[in-house]
């Protein structure tokens, strides 16, 4: 039986059942995009509140307006489960399941792990199943296929269909949509290249084949490897310029006016999110277990995990420049999220600026329009509800994420001292006294 032809048929008329595996910050995008696109989807998570906010019409990703999952779920293109058993009934999955670090700073594949074991025992022949699950390259060959083929003999190419597509989701963004944005594909052989390329083709701009999972796990890592080092760099000439007594920022919008061979990157209060951190880390962890040390991967690494650190030198000067000491200070943090505008705090510098300083002594509070608590292990601490207020009655505020809906201008004109490690108040804070930058 050709079954490579009866899914590519089934893709075409849009007659495909579509599973989603993890209905986090990837996954219910990656849902309703291929919903709104007429494919009945379902969404599988271990986590039934989500399914349930699912299920009543309600989303818990800004990205993703309530109205979009209402209006899916009404037509009944969408639905949302905790239950594996509804794969054996379905033709095409997509694993979007995270992929952390652990304590150790090595590579969490649990998750990954996890959702292969539990596609295993309903995985059937004309079925195929991508991993978009950033990773290293051999994951999906390593891990995943033979967990899926080890107990079903399928043979892989001709009854089941593997591939590697990395998500590319950046939150917050409305230019750049899991829908516009083009994605790379690698299968295990060229038929599951051509069956999961048909699949995602019905639903999105711009479909890239590539010739293997492992190209297509190495383009991934490759994006965020670039990014990663290309803003320790410019961390270290923030070091650097600050030991020169330079104004950093003024050399990157200087450097930025040449047309060509420059691309700007910027200086901030460390690393955040769901990739840039730990992709590299990852393809690190790989090459240690071939003996050969990634040095770019590792000293920028050494460097963004030290800026939070310097953050609070830089608040703990500022302090003392103004006859206070930072152990009972109060100071005011604005902004948890790990970038602007999201609700997002995944690896977020915010977490080890706001712990350092209470090491140090002072007295922490934060503020976020997106993020009302912070729970990290054995330790939480609540947004302040009125900003204006706490900005007065801070002796430092610290901008850790510039989200837009501050008004800058009514935070600088109340507040007492301001450490700005994004640039945020621009113009005024180079000529402000009360203003410190990085």
């Amino acid at each position: 039986m050709d079954y490579a032809s009866q899914l590519i048929e089934k893709f075409n008329r849009k007659t495909a059942r579509v599973a989603v595996l993890g209905m986090g910050y990837v996954g219910l995008p990656f849902a309703t995009v291929f919903a709104n696109a007429g494919f009945n989807v379902t969404g599988i998570d271990p986590v039934t509140e989500k399914m349930d906010m699912v299920n009543r019409g309600e989303s818990y990703i800004l990205d993703v307006p309530t109205a979009v999952v209402k209006g899916l779920v009404d037509a009944g293109r969408l639905r949302g489960t905790s239950d594996y058993s509804v794969l054996k009934d379905i033709d095409a999955v997509a694993i979007c399941v995270p992929t952390p670090l652990r304590h150790t700073g090595d590579p969490d594949l649990s998750f990954i792990i996890s959702a292969a074991e539990g596609i295993a025992p309903y995985v059937h022949a004309g079925m195929v199943v991508v991993l978009e699950s950033s990773t290293y390259p051999g994951t999906t060959r390593e891990l995943v296929l033979p967990t899926l083929t080890e107990k079903s003999g399928l043979k892989v190419g001709e009854e089941l269909f593997l591939a590697f597509s990395p998500e590319r989701v950046d939150p917050g963004r409305e230019d750049w949509t899991t829908k516009n944005t083009p994605k790379v594909i690698g299968g295990m052989t060229e038929k599951c290249t051509e069956v999961s390329a048909a699949w995602y083709s019905q639903a999105l701009d711009t479909v890239v084949p590539v010739s293997s999972t492992e190209v297509a796990e190495m383009a991934k890592l490759l994006e965020n490897t670039f990014r990663m080092i290309n803003i320790g760099f410019v961390n270290e000439l923030t070091l650097i310029c600050d030991r020169l007594g330079i104004d950093v920022w003024e050399v990157i919008d200087a450097a930025a006016t040449k047309p060509f061979g420059f691309m700007r990157f910027n200086p901030g209060p460390g690393l955040g999110g769901h990739c840039i951190p730990i992709d590299p880390m990852y393809l690190s962890w790989k090459m240690r277990s071939l003996n050969y040390t990634t040095r770019f991967i590792e000293l920028a690494s050494e460097i963004n995990t030290s800026m939070p650190r310097f953050v609070v030198g830089k608040v703990q000067d500022a302090l003392n420049d103004h006859e206070k000491a930072i152990k009972g200070s109060k100071v005011l943090v604005l902004g948890a999220a790990y970038k602007p505008d999201i609700d997002d705090l995944r690896e977020s510098p915010a977490i080890d600026v706001i712990r350092l300083l209470q090491q140090k002594g002072a007295k922490v509070s934060y503020h976020d329009p997106y993020i009302p608590h912070i729970r990290d292990e054995d330790w939480e601490i609540d947004s302040v509800t009125d900003l204006i207020p706490a900005v007065k009655d801070a002796d430092c505020v610290v901008i850790v994420t510039n989200h837009k809906v501050y008004d800058y201008q009514a935070i600088h004109e109340h507040a007492q001292l301001i450490v700005d490690t994004r640039n945020a108040l621009g113009k005024l804070g180079r000529t402000s006294a009360r203003v410190v930058r990085l």
